[in-house]
């Protein structure tokens, strides 16, 4: 087994480190989630956390971890019989991305259940987890269900597996830190608000804290063991640390002038719900006890503020986190402590008792995944990409549109903001699909309504019971059954088929040139293109945006989730100049080939929104009409589902966008009806308009 890094051994992030601790005094807190760029120590100190919590004493050859003074009742393995424990390090246990939910909750023997009876129970992460850390890396990247289930566990104490009639149940209390970086999109507010606390994290720009940070981590990769012995005694102070919290955590009295600075800290930041003041309650409390004291002072107060509520305030993703901090300061200032104390010597710090711990000269920097001394957030190499919202390509077939005036064919306008966003009723893709778990088209998925059976291809999840046993039955007397018992085989399982809901990629094609710079027209287009994007980010979709004017097309936006990411590069489209149609549809048709090959299972949905006109060809050559009209007809070849948003005015109109809807095969729709009742509906039904449009188009050729 590797030596990890020393925890005590991270250079700053004072925050991070305070979050972790406080929830090694209190795991009741609630757990941590840490946001931040690439690069920033975030995987490295929740890793090396585990060395400092206390030793667990475990019942001997119980895979669920029960305390011998206490063992769990409902425990599998149980009955437990009183007698001497066994001790082991506290685990700190990973959940993968792409685990599945058998992985996580334990599977069950679903063929010895229905046979034999018997609950065979292989333990999933949960339980491996039990009086230890879970540690979710890349939690916004987790499918919602492991979310949901996660979740669960975390505030119940307990997993639940259930299947067709079989139960088994068993403790499950754990330290939830999650870690996540905000570029790859954001969890929704429901799951935000489960987690207790919240940390933003950033890499120094100093360079004399990241040279401190560089020289550790060089130290380290040398000799890992004389590294960590050169820290072992500000580990062991640190642990003896938390362990003197704990134990001093059940004497903190937290008084009625503490709870009314709570009540009124989130009454005044407009905070939904009561966790939120359950959380700062317990975090106070737990920020005392690593203080070494047994009341609780508005300092505690405000510390636990800026830590369990900058998530929670968010009313839409356009929300930048954080508190207004001089509000927080008028807010507690309405309730001073009762006994002002004089202020005692100055508290130690997270890194130590003595307050000066070993890296307090200055915030750190990451190291492999994001430990202390890796990579700058500069470097770039195949593990730092720049964010895909930060690094817009320009496909084969397009133009990158430039800086200048050159090629424009008209003077560049400065960007107009978006109209106020509305809500849109859902969008889909019509059929059925098989993409990621979400909440939009339909498609075959592991949870949603059953909707059949077919043979298990691999491990049987979901057992479609009464297929199998009209399977098993035919062969009963073949089988020699004798008694009361259905004799079931392996080949008679059946797995149960189910319908639920698909994310999809939403790709937005914008004509940005001069004939569409009207303030009013882009201004409104702005607006709906950010209100599907609102929907999209809720439905679990993927959102990209491409713009054409001038010489080229643009790939403004990436297929991404990153809400943030979009709106800004919403909010700063310019317009003017040409309008090459015919770039900005093969610009889609490079970009939707790139995503089927990096994501196959998905569909898109195109939005092209312009009025019709192609008047360059860019460095295409050739006619621009004519170049425009077979870029659309190889969309349409490909069986992309689009819709065109007419956007022509005045009292003469060419008719343009409906041609190019045609080639496209899907309807198009006026720029007055970019509202929600629509825009929507007509995307919702793209099917049904192109099945009408190809029976028209039949009858007129018969």
């Amino acid at each position: 087994m590797s030596t990890p890094y020393p925890f005590t051994a991270v250079v700053g992030q004072t925050d991070l480190r305070l979050a972790l601790l406080l929830n090694a005094v209190s795991p009741a807190v609630g757990g941590v989630l840490v946001r931040g760029e690439k690069g920033t120590a975030k995987s490295t100190a929740v890793r090396a956390l585990s060395a400092l919590l206390p030793q667990v004493d475990v019942v001997p050859g119980c895979r669920f971890s029960c305390a011998p003074g206490a063992p769990d009742p409902a425990c599998p393995d149980g009955p437990h019989e009183p007698g001497p424990g066994a001790v082991r390090p506290a685990r700190m246990v990973e959940l993968p991305v792409g685990a599945s939910e058998d992985r996580l909750v334990g599977a069950l023997d679903i063929e010895r259940a229905l046979a034999e009876g018997v609950k065979a129970f292989e333990p999933g992460l949960l339980a491996d987890a039990h009086r230890g850390i879970l540690y979710v890396d890349e939690v916004n990247l987790l499918h919602d269900h492991l979310i949901d289930l996660l979740l669960d566990a975390a505030a119940m104490g307990a997993s639940y597996v259930e299947r067709e009639g079989v139960s088994v149940r068993h403790a499950a209390r754990f330290l939830l830190v999650g870690t996540m970086n905000p570029e790859e999109g954001e969890l929704r507010p429901q799951l935000l608000d489960r987690f207790g606390l919240t940390v933003e994290v950033a890499a120094s720009r100093e360079p004399a804290q990241r040279v401190e940070v560089v020289r550790r981590r060089l130290a380290y990769e040398d000799d890992p063991a004389g590294f960590a012995t050169r820290w072992a005694g500000d580990e062991h102070e640190v642990r003896a640390r938390v362990v003197a919290a704990r134990a001093l955590l059940p004497k903190v009295s937290l008084g009625d002038t503490a709870l009314l600075q709570i009540a009124a800290t989130c009454a005044g930041f407009e905070v939904d719900g009561m966790r939120a003041d359950i959380v700062m309650a317990r975090t106070a409390t737990a920020l005392a006890a690593w203080a070494g004291r047994t009341e609780v002072r508005k300092e505690d107060v405000r510390q636990a503020a800026l830590l369990a509520l900058p998530h929670r305030r968010r009313r839409n993703p356009f929300d930048a986190p954080g508190l207004d901090e001089d509000l927080l300061d008028r807010i507690l200032d309405e309730f001073p402590d009762e006994e002002p104390e004089p202020d005692p010597d100055p508290e130690p710090g997270p890194e130590g008792p003595d307050g000066n711990g070993p890296d307090d000269s200055g915030p750190g920097d990451g190291g492999p995944d994001g430990g202390p001394g890796g990579t700058p957030p500069q470097e770039s190499g195949p593990d730092a990409p720049a964010s895909e919202a930060e690094a817009p390509q320009t496909p084969q077939g397009s133009e990158q549109q430039p800086s200048g005036q050159e090629n424009s064919g008209g003077p560049e306008q400065a960007a107009v903001r978006a109209a106020e966003p509305f809500r849109t009723k859902m969008l889909s893709v019509p059929g059925l699909g098989e993409g990621a778990s979400g909440r939009r088209s339909r498609a075959r998925t592991a949870h949603g309504r059953t909707t059949g059976a077919q043979r298990p291809r691999g491990h049987l999840t979901k057992l479609h019971l009464a297929a199998t046993i009209q399977a098993a039955a035919p062969h009963q007397k073949a089988r020699g059954r004798s008694g009361r018992g259905l004799v079931v085989r392996k080949d008679d399982l059946r797995q149960a088929t189910r319908e639920g809901r698909e994310g999809n990629l939403v790709l937005f094609v914008v004509d940005a040139s001069g004939s569409m710079a009207a303030r009013q027209r882009m201004s409104a287009v702005k607006g709906a293109v950010l209100s599907l994007l609102l929907d999209a980010y809720q439905r679990r979709d993927k959102v990209g945006l491409i713009t054409f004017r001038g010489a080229g097309a643009q790939l403004a936006l990436p297929p991404t989730s990153s809400v943030d990411a979009a709106a800004a590069r919403l909010e700063q489209l310019p317009t003017g100049g040409r309008t090459p149609l015919a770039a900005g549809l093969l610009t889609a048709h490079e970009t939707l080939r790139i995503e089927r090959l990096r994501d196959p299972s998905r569909r898109p949905l195109l939005v092209v929104v312009t009025d019709g006109r192609a008047t360059s060809a860019g460095a295409l050559g050739g006619d621009p009409r004519e170049l425009s009209r077979r870029s659309a007809r190889m969309l349409a070849a490909e069986g992309v589902a689009s819709v065109v948003v007419d956007c022509e005015s005045g009292p003469v109109r060419l008719g343009l966008a409906g041609v190019l809807a045609a080639d496209l095969g899907g309807p198009a729709v006026s720029l007055d009806g970019l509202r929600a009742d629509s825009l929507a509906g007509l995307v919702k039904n793209v099917r049904t308009a192109v099945t009408s449009q190809s029976s028209h188009t039949n009858r007129r050729a018969a």
